[in-house]
């Protein structure tokens, strides 16, 4: 193969995983990255576990399985590429082909010519325009840069207590972080709920419990308007919402936005996202120049629009990808459906797809199911809670999102969905997959084929049922319903509930007693989990009432003020 004369602008996850690639396809390939930092290839998304001391030392994070370290060393004797850190590339000269570069300590700029190039230039954390953000202990968690100077105020500086700036996936690993250091941790969101563009409401309820029992103090519905200082311009608080938060660092984690300057300055396409437009092969507007990782916009799979999806391992993909094709490998990448997975403590969250909020706001037609189940058999030792919520398109019976969430083991199930989602599998389908079972693993039925056959039993009009968002609305707008609450009188007296439209019938006397409830109401069946008001729901369906619904999930999904 000839020696084409390859540069990637970016040395971490998807240029370094072009740069092998390419190497590995075409060995006379002459490879060369610019890396504006001091590191290249490391695990940014290990720098949470770093602070918490589950990750030892940051080499771990920069080194191979094996325990080498991945520097420009490594890469020049191990994989043949020429690895240029605390370089910046200024320009590109599209019609000459030719790169502008210049070193942090050499003088000068260079001219690098290339027959391919590749934007692999990240992202750049969002930075909130609040008064005093650059007293010293406010930070960013973007660079192994950030990472060390965090590190070396919780060892330095008495740090007891922290305000985190945002309730993302990585302000809260952060937080869980802090806690295990033993650090009094605050949580600032502006938003009412945590992860709001990741998971819907009533999904993260449950997590909102965990976290505060935890010992973080969450305030939602908040932003932060100032920080104040120190007499040796060290932070000392936040005020947030008119209250003051005493804070000896601050992380800000408000999100990242694609680093694009350099396409921007070359005249390539921007896409309606603000990331760069590539096509299915990842090349950009200029055939010559690929661009991949957190700098480019992805397809989403179920909308067919474009999204901004940052996340490390699509950005390994990419790499691949874009190899691939520079190689003369006819590769596509088919897009995300924006797959993560989260834990903060024990407590477990994965989603993938829409989330009900987006497929309204796009005008789907679909149903939900809310179910509530255990990971392992209900026997097992082991056993613990999960909660699966599935988006289904009422016409196909496709899948349009999930989120799976718990104390169990959540991402056995939330990979099988992303299988199904991609494969465009039907609910029936998925209820009949020859799942692995064995009661350390799961039940005879798992739990995702439970929650397919409750979204097949709404499909087909044999369950009836009301998200827990609908039965709080209607007992805020309403006087015209019963509540009936199928659980034991021990649950009942739990529960504590004051409401005169709740009437308590054990599941087992329901149909001794159904003249006590009223036919010309509105009849909402409850439980714990969603299994006896399903129950109830098709006792009440059979025996002729004509408005009768069950709540999805049951008070284990209830996210709402409570009863009394």
């Amino acid at each position: 193969m000839s020696r084409d004369k390859i540069v990637i602008v970016g040395g971490n996850a998807c240029g370094a995983k072009a740069a092998a690639r390419i190497k590995r396809l075409n060995p006379d390939a002459d490879v060369n990255v610019f890396e504006l930092g001091a590191e290249v290839s490391y695990a940014g998304c290990g720098m949470p576990f770093y602070l918490s001391g589950e990750v030892r030392s940051e080499r771990e994070l920069m080194s191979t399985s094996n325990g080498v370290v991945r520097d420009a060393s490594y890469f020049n004797s191990f994989k043949a590429v020429k690895v240029n850190t605390n370089t910046r590339v200024k320009d590109i000269d599209r019609d000459c082909k030719v790169v502008l570069v210049e070193n942090r300590y050499v003088s000068g700029i260079k001219e690098i010519p290339y027959d391919r190039l590749v934007l692999a230039t990240g992202s750049m954390p969002v930075m909130p325009d609040i008064e005093n953000r650059n007293l010293k202990n406010i930070y960013l968690l973007s660079t192994m840069d950030d990472v060390r100077m965090i590190k070396a105020a919780m060892r330095g500086s008495g740090i007891k207590s922290a305000v985190i700036v945002g309730a993302g996936l990585i302000g809260l690993e952060v937080a869980d972080a802090l806690l295990k250091r033993g650090i009094r941790v605050t949580v600032i969101e502006m938003q009412n709920t945590l992860m709001p563009t990741l998971f819907d409401r009533e999904m993260v309820f449950n997590l909102q419990k965990e976290i505060t029992k935890g010992g973080v103090t969450l305030m939602l519905n908040s932003r932060v308007s100032a920080f104040l200082g120190d007499d040796s311009g060290c932070v000392r608080g936040a005020i947030s919402s008119g209250r003051e938060i005493s804070a000896d660092m601050v992380i800000l984690s408000v999100g990242v936005r694609p680093n694009t300057s350099l396409a921007v300055k070359a005249g390539l396409d921007i896409g309606r996202t603000g990331a760069i437009r590539v096509n299915r092969h990842m090349q950009t507007s200029d055939p010559l120049i690929y661009a991949g990782g957190d700098c480019v916009e992805n397809r989403n799979m179920i909308t067919g629009r474009a999204v901004y999806a940052p996340m490390g391992s699509t950005a390994n993909k990419h790499g691949r990808i874009i190899a691939d094709n520079i190689c003369g490998k006819s590769s596509v990448f088919e897009g995300v459906l924006g797959t993560a997975i989260f834990r903060f403590k024990d407590y477990n969250m994965a989603r993938s797809g829409l989330t009900e909020t987006e497929a309204k706001a796009a005008g789907y037609d679909y149903i939900t199911v809310i179910s509530p189940s255990r990971d392992r058999a209900h026997f097992h030792p082991e056993s613990k809670q999960i909660i699966i919520k599935l988006i289904v398109d009422r016409k196909t019976g496709c899948l349009f999102g999930s989120q799976i969430v718990g104390l169990g083991d959540v991402a056995k199930r939330a990979d099988i969905v992303v299988a199904a989602m991609k494969n465009r599998a039907s609910i029936e389908e998925i209820s009949s997959y020859d799942l692995a079972y064995a009661p350390p693993f799961s039940a005879a039925m798992d739990s995702l084929i439970t929650a397919a056959n409750i979204a097949r039993n709404k499909l087909d009009g044999t369950a009836e049922s009301a998200p827990p968002e609908q039965v709080w609305n209607m007992m805020q707008n309403s006087e015209d319903y019963i509540l009936l609450d199928v659980r034991s009188p021990m649950e009942f007296a739990a529960m504590k509930w004051t409401d005169p439209h709740v009437v308590n019938i054990p599941l087992e006397q329901l149909r001794n007693e159904i003249g006590r409830i009223p036919r010309d109401k509105t009849i909402i069946t409850l439980c714990q989990v969603g299994i006896r008001s399903y129950e109830a729901q098709r006792i009440l369906s059979c025996s002729g009432f004509t408005n009768v619904k069950f709540m999805d999930g049951g008070f284990s999904c209830w996210a709402y003020e409570a009863a009394s």
